[in-house]
């Protein structure tokens, strides 16, 4: 078995009692790694029901899939959490805040350092908002479905490997805080905005409808307000959530996918970057939004937020 590979379960062993991430471990592979792929050996966690192809395609650039993450199993009705057997899966930062779903365990095992690379299905902001409340990069792909594969890492250079891009020069941002219509934190807003600075985004005005209609009846397409946006800037930048992480009672009234959802219907790409630290000590998260087929705009991004902003993984025990 590969050393990584060894490392990662070992790992997973230590933290998982306490996280819940894992909905099934796989038997420790006994495999040749070929050293000539780009993920030769690296371990990963595979999200649990994910499409398959997305799973092989990583195989075949050398990843090892060492289990099946978390996601909700349906008996509540959100969708911003994840449980196995054993109990709800925890925020690395909080155990008593939830990690964000559907993707949950994912982001959790990135997060706490398990693996280098897990996979997501975001429909709404699956990857992206465990992403920002786990405090690591998650990003959903250009699709023309409401929902795209994407990944979770910690390292932008993961994130061009995974996606077979070449660096880019600086992009050009905008930045709006609410879309026009959502109801954000002050506080996620100003932590967002700080990490943004980055970029040097330009305020604009910016008056979205809301998108939850269009959501539940799946309407998906163009948007000639975003497509506006688009024709003198590369890249939309909003706080990722409008609050920080619930717990493990349920979000409330509050819809956590305010922020994120327009552009599964868009079919933009986009990502979380980290942006910091909440007041609660909880990680808060910038998102940013490219054209279609520009992730490359998004690596770019999350490099020169990252120079200011590293993200950090927390340490050989979970936070009480």
């Amino acid at each position: 078995m590969p050393d990584r590979v060894a490392g990662a379960l070992a790992r997973l062993a230590l933290v998982e009692p306490a996280l819940c991430a894992f909905h099934e471990v796989f038997r420790p592979p006994s495999l040749k790694v070929d050293s000539s792929l780009p993920f030769a050996g690296m371990p990963i966690a595979v999200k649990r029901g994910e499409r398959r192809s997305h799973r092989e395609a990583l195989v075949a650039m050398g990843c090892v899939p060492i289990g099946l993450t978390t996601t909700p199993d349906g008996s509540t009705p959100w969708q911003t959490w994840g449980r196995n057997s054993r109990g709800v899966t925890r925020n690395p930062w909080n155990l008593d805040r939830t990690p964000g779903g559907s993707s949950a365990g994912s982001a959790v095992a990135v997060a706490s350092g398990v693996v280098p690379l897990a996979t997501g299905v975001d429909g709404a902001g699956s990857i992206r908002i465990p992403a920002a409340w786990c405090g690591v990069l998650g990003l959903k792909t250009t699709s023309a479905e409401r929902a795209a594969v994407g990944v979770f890492t910690r390292d932008p250079s993961l994130l061009a490997t995974y996606l077979g891009i070449a660096e880019t020069g600086s992009p050009s941002a905008v930045w709006s805080a609410d879309l026009g219509f959502a109801e954000v934190d002050d506080e996620q807003a100003s932590i967002a905005w700080q990490a943004a600075t980055a970029l040097r985004p330009r305020p604009v005005s910016l008056s979205l409808e809301d998108p939850a209609p269009d959501w539940f009846a799946g309407r998906c397409g163009p948007n000639p307000a975003l497509d506006a946006v688009f024709e003198t800037a590369d890249l939309l930048l909003t706080p990722t959530t409008p609050g920080p992480p619930h717990g493990h009672d349920g979000p409330g009234s509050r819809i956590n996918t305010a922020l994120t959802w327009a552009f599964n219907l868009s079919g933009h790409p986009a990502i979380s970057i980290p942006a910091g630290f909440d007041s609660c000590g909880l990680p808060v998260g910038l998102q940013a939004v490219a054209r279609h087929g520009r992730e490359a705009d998004l690596v770019a991004a999350a490099r020169a937020v990252l120079r200011n902003h590293p993200i950090e993984c927390f340490g050989p025990n979970p936070p009480r």
